[in-house]
């Protein structure tokens, strides 16, 4: 079954229903719902590294070389073609606001460190976050570095010019969009 490209072997007990392309052919798995689908096989939560959601935000330009998820289960790495994807273990302070924009805004904040244009990160994080995604950020400063919680504070009060969300960021939202997940027995 696995020949005629009907369903594809992943990993060990991980297969997928390939997409293809009419121009590209066959297309790669999307890496965030293989993580999560990792991350559910062993009861575990899983959340992008800081780095790639950095990227995914437009804090930064750069493009994180490996894709690393946070996990509290444990470790997994998972080769498919030229992609790597690695679960790395982390501590459950990591994980507040887990699958959701806020909590990818937390993790990219830590990312881009105390040192970051404070005033080009709010700009950002206001265009690519909705109000509620500020509101429940905010909610979740007690988790947040203490350097970081004059950015978190001016996101909440910040007025978002409209409340359409640009094509940008809704590219970025789903792209960040964990799948619905159903794992067979």
């Amino acid at each position: 079954m696995t020949q005629d490209t009907t369903i594809r072997l992943l990993a060990q007990g991980l297969y997928d229903f390939p997409r293809v392309h009419k121009k590209l052919g066959i297309l790669a798995p999307n890496p965030d719902v293989v993580a999560a689908v990792l991350a559910a096989k062993t009861g575990s939560r899983v959340q992008i590294s800081g780095a790639r959601a950095a990227n995914l935000l437009g804090l930064t330009d750069q493009v994180p070389a490996q894709l690393v998820y946070l996990t509290d289960g444990p470790a997994h790495r998972i080769k498919m073609g030229a992609q790597t994807i690695q679960l790395k273990p982390a501590r459950p302070s990591r994980f507040p606001g887990v699958g959701t924009p806020a909590g990818l805004a937390l993790q990219a904040i830590r990312a881009v460190g105390p040192h970051a244009n404070r005033d080009f990160v709010v700009r950002q994080l206001s265009r690519t976050l909705s109000a509620r995604d500020r509101a429940q950020l905010a909610k979740l400063i007690k988790h947040a570095p203490g350097w970081s919680h004059e950015i978190i504070r001016r996101l909440k009060t910040s007025i978002s010019s409209s409340t359409a969300i640009n094509s940008a960021s809704t590219m970025a939202k789903s792209r960040l969009a964990f799948a619905e997940v159903q794992i067979g027995n």
